[in-house]
């Protein structure tokens, strides 16, 4: 757990002000979904955490309840500025776009029936499915043994999908089997 926490030798410690401006970048780049902005924003442009730091943080959020952006931004503001730095990323995160939403709330409760606002938001939901799937192709290149990629997405795909299991069903699974695969992977060294 100790190097998934580790600042990364290539990164510089953001300070607060840092911190809050930019997660209020990746809070203010996306509707829907802002998880393929905050990855470029921590790995390819501030370089806060390299890729492969950013999957197994990601990993790590996915499990704690709550959105894993938002899970993210603590995570990552707990380990550059300890307490008040898990207090300010989410907060920088979200602040912009409550305002946001607030203000479409007001514009689509008055115009959202024209069909032109109705299409508008289909393209806007085609664009969030494209930048999903970027991010996950750029995530699996950062994987160091690419070849546990397609088994594994290939089964929580069918399990999700095709069986229908249940989520946190798929989770636990995946956990186990992963966890049993890395322990025979150590003890086979």
């Amino acid at each position: 757990m100790e190097t998934l926490l580790a600042v990364s030798e290539t990164s510089q410690r953001p300070d607060l002000r840092a911190l809050f401006l930019g997660f209020s970048s990746v809070g203010l780049s996306g509707f829907g979904g802002v998880l393929p902005f905050a990855r470029r924003m921590l790995v390819d442009e501030r370089r806060w955490m390299s890729a492969e730091e950013f999957n197994a943080q990601l990993g790590l959020c996915q499990f704690l309840p709550g959105p894993n952006v938002v899970n993210l931004a603590v995570v990552v503001g707990k380990r550059y500025r300890g307490l008040a730095g898990a207090i300010v990323a989410p907060l920088g995160l979200l602040a912009g776009p409550l305002v946001v939403v607030l203000l479409l709330a007001l514009l689509y409760d008055r115009y959202g029936s024209l069909p032109a606002a109705q299409a508008m938001l289909r393209g806007v939901a085609a664009v969030g499915v494209g930048l999903l799937f970027a991010m996950a192709w750029r995530m699996a290149v950062a994987i160091r043994d690419k070849w546990l990629f397609l088994p594994f997405s290939a089964l929580t795909a069918a399990a999700i999908a095709g069986l229908r299991w249940p989520m946190p069903s798929v989770m636990v699974a995946g956990l186990a089997l992963a966890g049993g695969l890395a322990y025979w992977r150590l003890g086979r060294k």
